[in-house]
């Protein structure tokens, strides 16, 4: 590794980690104390880096990435995302995840594409990975967002609740009177991203990754958090 990699991509000398908490498939625990593939990641690469991991947490994938933004964190763990790509760079990815939705048991929606009708009101985290997508993919249903899709799903008691298959999966078995539609909407491929960097900085990255999925370590640190709904991605062509 060239050092005007490690001086590009931590500049302060610690490389700023933004987790989001928001995910538990990515990340658990607290601000002060942040566990799972997310983390591991980040220690990892600091630890290749040779220098120092900062951890700056937060609840949502819209806050993770205004920290990347605006410079207050160096790298973090985003959805690939068009609407995202103008201004982060991303790796390959190194997880995927389903994204679901949440019904009533009387609803005749039993596709995503059931779903995408005249008057159906699906909530949706805002900000998130599937939220972009929907967005950027649904032609007739509307979408209401707030702080968790399957929250103003019930409290509202809306057409669907989007959101990553495991907690809808968990929404659905403490919440009477809904069940889950199988089929997935989309797949969501989680990667690193960056402000972006010199060009160099993103190859070692991206490298990086490949080697950590090639390795086990990502599939070791999806056992180590208990986090199984998530399939490493496959390496890259």
């Amino acid at each position: 590794m060239a050092i005007d990699v490690r001086d590009d991509l931590a500049p302060t000398g610690v490389l700023r980690a933004s987790i989001n908490l928001g995910n538990p498939v990515l990340a658990q625990g607290t601000p002060g104390q942040p566990g799972g593939v997310t983390v591991d990641i980040a220690r990892e690469l600091a630890r290749r880096l040779e220098v120092a991991v900062e951890f700056v947490c937060f609840t949502a994938a819209k806050q993770s990435f205004e920290a990347l933004t605006d410079g207050r964190a160096d790298l973090g763990f985003l959805a690939i995302e068009p609407a995202r790509a103008d201004q982060v760079a991303f790796t390959p990815p190194y997880v995927i995840i389903e994204g679901v939705y949440a019904v009533p048991d009387g609803s005749p929606i039993t596709t995503p594409a059931e779903a995408d009708r005249e008057g159906v009101r699906i909530g949706v985290k805002e900000g998130s990975a599937y939220d972009l997508f929907l967005t950027r993919t649904l032609r007739h249903a509307t979408l209401i967002r707030s702080a968790e899709g399957v929250d103003v799903f019930r409290d509202e008691q809306l057409d669907a609740g989007a959101g990553i298959r495991k907690p809808v999966e968990e929404f659905v078995a403490r919440t009477p009177g809904t069940r889950v539609v199988p089929d997935r909407f989309m797949e969501i491929r989680q990667a690193v991203a960056t402000p972006k960097r010199h060009p160099d900085t993103t190859i070692w990255l991206s490298e990086q990754i490949e080697n950590l999925k090639a390795t086990g370590f990502v599939a070791a640190a999806l056992k180590a958090s208990g986090r199984l709904d998530a399939m490493v991605a496959p390496l890259s062509d």
